[in-house]
C-alpha cells in the first residue's frame, strides 16, 4: 500500500492503523494496555483521554509513564486551547508516544463543560488552529477522532467540511466512530449505542479525501464486523469488544498478520504474573491490574470462576499477585470445571 504524505517529518503507511485498540476512560490505563499488547502485537493502543490541564499542571509521569512494550501507543489529548495543546503534544513526544490524537467525539457533559471532546465539532476553525499548533510542535503524527456530526443533524456535509478543515491544516489520519454524538439527553454510554450507526457515510469520507488514512470505529463488535470493515477502511478500532473480550484482538491479529506468533492464555498469566509482581512492588493496587484479566477466558470452561475469583474484594485486599495464578489453576482443574458445569446446570 502507498504511503501517504508525510505528516511532520515521518511517512505514514495506513497499515499502521489496521487494528487499533479505542481511547476509553478508566479503561485503557497502562495496565490495560501491556495486556493488550500481549494479545495483539502489532496493534496500535491509545492512553485515556488525558487533558492538557492534567499534563501541564499535575504529575506528568503518572499521566505518561508507560511500558516500551506498548508501542505502537499513541497519547490521546483533551483541550481546545492550542498552546496548551501543543505543550502537552511537546510533553507527549518528549515521552516516546508514537502519536498524539485529538479527542473530538467524547460526547459526555462533564467533557463538554470543558470545551472538548464532540462539541468541538461546532468549531473547525478552532480545531484547524489546534491541530496546526500540534503538528508545529511535534514529528510524531497528529490525528484526530471524531463523530459524524452533532445531535440529530446527520448531513454528509457537516463531517465533510469539518475533516476538509483539518485536512488544510495537515491532518492525515481520522479516526471516525461513525455515529452522531448527542450533546443533551443521552449518556456517554447511550452514546455508543442509541445514534444509528452510518458507516456509509465514513465511506464517502475515505472516497472523498483518498490520501488519507480513515479508521472505523464503533458497532464492530466482533472479528467478522471488524476484518469486513477492514476491507473498505485503513483500519479499524475496537473499544468495548477489546474489553469484554479481548481475544478478538488475537484472532484479529491472526487474520491482518498471518506470520503473527501469539501467546496461549497460560503464558499470557505468567507474563501478568511477572507484571503485577513488578506493579504491586510500585504500589500498585492489584485490583487495578486484573480488571482487564476478567474476560480473557470468556466463552470458555471456568469463566465464571475466573471472574469471580480476579473480582473478590477480599481476595484482592492482600495485593498479592499469586491470586491470578491461582485463579487460572482453578478454572482449569477438572474438579473446578466440573463444578461449574453442575452449577450451571
Amino acid at each position: 500500500m502507498a504511503a501517504i504524505p508525510p505528516l511532520g517529518s515521518l511517512a505514514v503507511l495506513p497499515s499502521d492503523w489496521r487494528l487499533c485498540v479505542a481511547p476509553m476512560i478508566d479503561v485503557t490505563d497502562r495496565h490495560c494496555r501491556f495486556f493488550h499488547r500481549l494479545l495483539a502485537p502489532h496493534a496500535r493502543l491509545y492512553t485515556e483521554m488525558i487533558t492538557t490541564g492534567a499534563l501541564l499542571h499535575g504529575d506528568v509521569a503518572r499521566h505518561l509513564d508507560f511500558d516500551t512494550v506498548e508501542h505502537p501507543v499513541a497519547l490521546q489529548l483533551g483541550g481546545s486551547e492550542p498552546d496548551a495543546l501543543a505543550q502537552a503534544a511537546r510533553l507527549g513526544e518528549r515521552w516516546g508516544y508514537d502519536e498524539i490524537n485529538l479527542n473530538c467525539g467524547c460526547p459526555s457533559e462533564r467533557v463538554q463543560r470543558g470545551a472538548f471532546g464532540a462539541c468541538l465539532m461546532a468549531e473547525p476553525d478552532l480545531v484547524a488552529d489546534c491541530v496546526k499548533a500540534m503538528r508545529d510542535a511535534v514529528d510524531v503524527p497528529v490525528t484526530v477522532k471524531h463523530r459524524l456530526g452533532l445531535d440529530y443533524d446527520e448531513s454528509y456535509a457537516f463531517v465533510r467540511d469539518f475533516v476538509g478543515k483539518l485536512y488544510d491544516a495537515g491532518c492525515r489520519v481520522f479516526i471516525v466512530h461513525a455515529r452522531n454524538a448527542v450533546l443533551k439527553g443521552l449518556s456517554p454510554k447511550d452514546n455508543r449505542e442509541i445514534p444509528p450507526l452510518r458507516y456509509d457515510a465514513a465511506a464517502m469520507l475515505k472516497r472523498d479525501f483518498p490520501d488519507c488514512v480513515v479508521v472505523l470505529n464503533g458497532g464492530l463488535g466482533d472479528a467478522g464486523a471488524a476484518e469486513q470493515a477492514a476491507r473498505q477502511f485503513d483500519g479499524v478500532m475496537l473499544g468495548r469488544a477489546a474489553w469484554h473480550t479481548p481475544r478478538v484482538l488475537s484472532e484479529l491479529s491472526l487474520r491482518f498478520w498471518p506470520s503473527t506468533r501469539l501467546p496461549g492464555d497460560a503464558q499470557v498469566v505468567d507474563a501478568m504474573m511477572d507484571y503485577a509482581t513488578r506493579a504491586v512492588a510500585r504500589g500498585v493496587p492489584l485490583r487495578v491490574i486484573v480488571r482487564p484479566l476478567l474476560g480473557l477466558v470468556n466463552g470458555q470452561a471456568g469463566a465464571r470462576r475466573w471472574r469471580r475469583m480476579l473480582s473478590d474484594a477480599a481476595a484482592l485486599k492482600s495485593d498479592d499477585p499469586g491470586l491470578i495464578y491461582e485463579a487460572w489453576r482453578s478454572v482449569h482443574h477438572p474438579a473446578a470445571r466440573h463444578a461449574e458445569a453442575v452449577e450451571l446446570d
